[in-house]
C-alpha cells in the first residue's frame, strides 16, 4: 500500500474554542524574546569551551560556522543543544571542542548579530537535545477581536495545557518534507544526505503523531485518558513515536493508534524498515508560570517555559491566529529543541 502524496499539511483542531482573534508575531526581533533553559553549567574544568551567547536576527547554524572561523576548528568542533528562530532575540550556550592549547577569549569577538555574553571550561561537548527546556517572552502586536474571548483561552491554556503539536516548522516550507519524506521511504527519490534524511524521518514521523493527536481532540477526547493509554512521568498521556518494536499502548488507544497507522501504512512501514524504534510523546504540554499583560489595548505580552522538544506556536495557537512578516525565509524552530 502507498500512501496518496502529502503536498498540503491538514488543518489539525485546536482544544479549545477559537476566539476569532488575530495579531501580528514577529513584527521585531524584540518581540519573541528566548532564553535557554540549560541541564547543567559549565563545571570550570574540561576539553570544551562553553559559550553563553545572545543572538539578535542570527540563525544558530550560522553562529556556529562563525565560532568554528574564529576558534579555527571544524564545524563538527561546535556543538549546541537547539535551534533557535532567527526573526528573535535568542540565548544559548554553544560549546567547542579545544582540549589544549591556550584558550581564546572569544567575549572579545565582535559579531552585529550576535554576542558572547560569558565563556567557562566544560567536560563534555553539548549536543541536540541537551537543554530543560526555553522561557519565552512574546509581544503579539496588532491585536483585534474579542478580548473576552481571548482571556478565556488564556485562562484556560494556563490552566490545562494544550495540545502538544510539532509545530509547522517541523514540516517545511508549506509542509514539504512529509512529501519528500513519503517519496523517500516509498523509494521515488534517493536521499544521500545524511541531515536531510533525519530531517524527513523527523518531519514523517511528527505527521503521524499529530494525526493521533488530532482524531483524539475530533473524537472529544481532549484532556481524557483511554484505556490502555501509556502515562508518561507526569501522569499524562502520551502518543507514538512511529517505529519498529512492539506497540505498548492497549485496548482503545491501540485501537485508535493502529488505526492513523492503517491510514498512513506506508509512512509507518517505511519507518520501521528505516531503522527508527518505536518512542511515546506527552499528547499535553502545559506551559509553566504563564502570565500575560495588556500594556496597550491591541497588544498582549505572554511570558511562559516550556520543556524541550514542545513549540510555542502550539500555546499562541490556542489563544488566537498569528500571521509573521513575510520576510520570505524558512524560520528554523519556534520552539526549541
Amino acid at each position: 500500500m502507498t500512501d496518496a502524496p502529502y503536498t498540503t499539511l491538514p488543518q489539525w483542531p485546536g482544544a479549545y474554542p477559537a476566539s476569532g482573534a488575530c495579531a501580528t508575531l514577529k513584527l521585531l526581533n524584540e518581540d519573541f524574546v528566548v532564553t535557554e533553559l540549560p541541564l547543567q553549567l559549565p563545571s570550570g574544568g574540561g576539553e570544551h569551551i562553553w559559550l553563553d551567547i545572545q543572538k539578535n536576527g542570527a540563525n544558530t547554524a550560522f553562529v556556529a560556522q562563525q565560532l568554528a572561523e574564529a576558534a579555527s576548528v571544524q564545524e563538527r568542533d561546535v556543538g549546541y543543544a537547539g535551534l533557535k528562530d532567527r526573526h528573535a532575540i535568542t540565548r544559548q550556550w554553544f560549546s567547542i571542542y579545544l582540549p589544549s592549547g591556550e584558550t581564546p577569549d572569544l567575549t572579545q569577538l565582535q559579531h552585529p548579530e550576535f554576542k558572547v555574553l560569558g565563556q567557562s571550561r566544560h567536560v563534555k561537548k553539548l549536543r541536540p537535545g541537551d537543554l530543560q527546556g526555553n522561557r519565552f517572552r512574546i509581544v503579539l502586536r496588532d491585536v483585534t477581536g474579542d478580548r473576552d474571548a481571548i482571556e478565556a483561552n488564556l485562562e484556560a491554556v494556563a490552566s490545562l495545557g494544550v495540545p502538544n503539536y510539532f509545530g509547522a516548522q517541523r514540516f517545511g516550507f508549506e509542509g514539504g518534507n512529509v512529501e519528500q519524506g513519503r517519496a523517500m521511504l516509498a523509494r521515488e527519490i534517493r536521499v544521500r544526505n545524511p541531515k536531510k534524511k533525519g530531517i524527513y524521518l523527523s518531519a514523517v514521523r511528527s505527521f503521524v503523531f499529530n494525526e493521533v493527536l488530532a482524531l483524539r481532540i475530533r473524537q472529544g477526547l481532549w484532556g481524557k485518558a483511554l484505556p490502555g493509554d501509556v502515562m508518561d512521568e507526569s501522569g499524562l498521556p502520551t502518543g507514538p513515536l512511529w517505529g519498529r518494536g512492539r506497540v505498548i499502548a492497549t485496548d482503545q488507544a491501540q485501537s485508535l493508534e493502529n488505526g492513523v497507522a492503517e491510514r498512513h501504512a506506508a509512512l509507518c512501514d517505511g519507518m520501521e524498515h528505516a531503522g527508527l524504534d518505536q518512542e511515546r510523546r506527552a499528547l499535553v504540554v502545559r506551559p509553566v508560570e504563564m502570565s500575560w499583560e495588556w500594556p496597550q489595548s491591541d497588544q498582549l505580552v505572554l511570558t511562559f517555559s516550556l520543556p524541550a522538544g514542545t513549540y510555542a506556536t502550539s500555546v499562541l495557537n490556542e489563544i488566537l491566529r498569528t500571521t509573521e512578516p513575510d520576510r520570505h525565509t524558512e524560520n528554523e524552530s519556534a520552539a526549541v529543541e
